[in-house]
């Protein structure tokens, strides 16, 4: 009976035991589990489904639907250690979440997203108030996408391209007038005092176009003419050796230093000079009545274009041309006139000088680097670019000396120009088409890189398929409307009907210079040199006026033959 006793109660201790030490055991695991339950290491985060990684940005996350968020944890979690406040969304949005299992949770956006603003995504590292511990944290930026909607109403496209080119012509018609001079301003953003000489010469070459479309008179634009021929010649405006400064009081007509303070690009800058010439010759073409009037103002242009000294830019007779000279810095800045880019006209006018004409080597030699120029190599979709920088450089370089060249039929031993000049503005599209940079609107419907403002410390850039930093400015495809009409015209809708509430305003010259959809960054101002050669360029393209002007002068004809050009077609 002792023994009996004896064994039940050391079985009672010994089960008793086993039971302590199981109990202790499930005490020790689920204290385990806790621990291991309440760490939150985030792996991945979809937005729509599309992967944001770590500190990196997507865009065109669409308007039509509430974005989705999907967080994907490490390891499994115990729901309870997750809070709404562990995602943190800026720009005021809500959410409702739920766990599609322990290790993925479902964030629904409920509000509303706005076009084109960037929203950020947060996962603080950090203990939450339920005691969930996020490690190493995470965060990441989606942008919201273009509201598709049309913004203006439509219209035919005959009336768009008119709208247009009115709305850029203003800018040089009434736009902070100069009494005196009647030149072009260089911006809206720009000291009051500033004219420029190149821009001058592209708002000279929209006179006729705006006559012509009824913005203006004839009287107005003979007067306007007047008041401008005037002014260059009078002995109080600064030359050097016939050529202009880049900028110039508009009132005084003395040299403005092109930069903050004292540079040496304070005297003549014979590029400025021939876009002036350019538009001058244009003018005088168009102003061809034989009345006193215009017989004047014909005689004083071709006296202005007289005075240039070409070949002195030729710096001690080298076989090239010098951009700038100075009288107080002489030939400090030692820049020559090399293609390929946008002074192609310069050679041309020099050539036809009649008092101070270049030959041929100085073409060669000096603009076409004997044959230095030629590129030859194929770009997206193998379009061959016959000369230049890789892909092309700004697309300025098409626009500004083919305002009075017309391209169309101009050749010579290096290159076909139309060829040049269209397929260098396809590379342009085609990399914005291609988007390496993964910038926000870049498209077939949005593209066109060239130099203008942009949301940098300078304030200005010039954009290229090699330098872009996410500007897109609107005169880069609108002004490539002959070389590209269709793919032009497909810009022009989507800025207009698309953008048109961002970019466009009717009573500010119509396009602002430029636009980043990176930044929701949108250029307060316009310049002289971008919004005028969209008139320009856009007439070519319509009716061909500026060409057929400029290139029925004898000087622009001596030129072209002098340096060995064929010219065999007129729009």
């Amino acid at each position: 009976m002792k023994n009996q006793l004896l064994y039940q109660i050391i079985r009672i201790a010994t089960l008793s035991c086993m039971l302590l030490f199981m109990l202790s055991s499930c005490n020790k695991n689920d204290n385990e589990t806790t621990s291991a339950n309440n760490k939150i290491v985030i792996d991945s985060v979809f937005v729509n489904n599309i992967n944001l990684p770590y500190n990196k940005t997507i865009n065109n996350i669409s308007l039509s639907t509430n974005p989705q968020l999907k967080i994907v944890l490490a390891q499994d979690i115990n729901p309870n250690y997750f809070t709404k406040e562990t995602v943190q969304l800026t720009g005021g949005l809500d959410f409702n979440y739920h766990f599609i299992d322990n290790k993925t949770i479902q964030c629904d956006i409920t509000t509303a997203l706005k076009a084109l603003t960037s929203y950020k995504i947060n996962i603080p590292e950090g203990t939450n108030n339920k005691g969930g511990n996020v490690e190493d944290g995470y965060s990441g930026t989606f942008i919201a996408a273009i509201d598709s909607t049309d913004k203006h109403p439509r219209i035919p496209d005959e009336e768009l391209l008119t709208k247009v080119q009115h709305a850029a012509f203003n800018f040089f018609w009434e736009f902070n007038p100069f009494t005196a001079s009647g030149l072009a301003h260089e911006g809206t953003g720009h000291s009051p005092e500033i004219a420029t000489i190149g821009g001058s010469g592209f708002g000279i070459a929209a006179i006729p176009v705006a006559i012509e479309r009824g913005f203006i008179t004839r009287a107005q634009g003979l007067e306007r003419m007047q008041k401008i021929v005037g002014f260059l010649s009078a002995e109080t405006t600064d030359r050097f050796h016939g050529a202009f400064p880049h900028w110039i009081n508009g009132e005084t007509g003395k040299t403005i230093p092109f930069g903050p303070k004292d540079t040496e690009d304070n005297g003549a800058d014979l590029v400025e000079t021939a876009f002036l010439m350019e538009g001058l010759i244009i003018a005088r073409q168009y102003f061809s009545l034989n009345n006193p009037e215009e017989t004047t103002l014909r005689d004083t242009i071709t006296s202005l274009f007289n005075a240039v000294e070409w070949d002195w830019f030729r710096r001690d007779g080298q076989n090239v041309l010098y951009w700038h000279w100075s009288p107080k810095y002489n030939w400090d800045i030692n820049m020559k006139i090399q293609g390929w880019n946008e002074c192609l006209i310069i050679y041309i006018l020099a050539a036809g000088s009649s008092g101070h004409s270049i030959d041929l080597p100085v073409y060669t030699e000096g603009w076409a680097k004997n044959g230095g120029m030629k590129n030859g190599n194929k770009f997206y979709n193998n379009i061959i670019l016959p000369l230049g920088e890789s892909k092309g450089g700004p697309l300025f370089f098409a626009h500004y000396s083919f305002i009075g060249l017309n391209a169309q039929g101009l050749s010579d031993q290096y290159a076909d120009y139309w060829e040049q000049n269209r397929n260098h503005t396809l590379i342009n599209r085609q990399y914005c088409i291609a988007n390496p940079n993964n910038f926000v609107g870049y498209s077939a419907d949005c593209w066109g890189l060239t130099s203008g403002n942009a949301p940098i410390a300078a304030g200005y850039n010039a954009s290229s398929p090699t330098n872009d930093i996410g500007t897109i400015t609107p005169t880069a495809a609108l002004s490539s409307m002959p070389y590209t009409p269709e793919e032009s015209m497909q810009a022009l809708h989507f800025f207009y009907y698309k953008l048109g509430d961002k970019i466009w305003n009717d009573n500010k010259y119509g396009f602002y210079d430029g636009f980043d959809l990176n930044k929701n960054w949108v250029s307060p101002d316009v310049l002289a040199i971008d919004q005028l050669p969209i008139v320009c360029m856009i007439e070519n393209y319509r009716t061909g006026l500026l060409w057929n002007l400029f290139m029925s002068a004898p000087e622009v004809q001596a030129g072209l033959e002098k340096l060995g050009f064929k010219y065999t077609s007129a729009k």
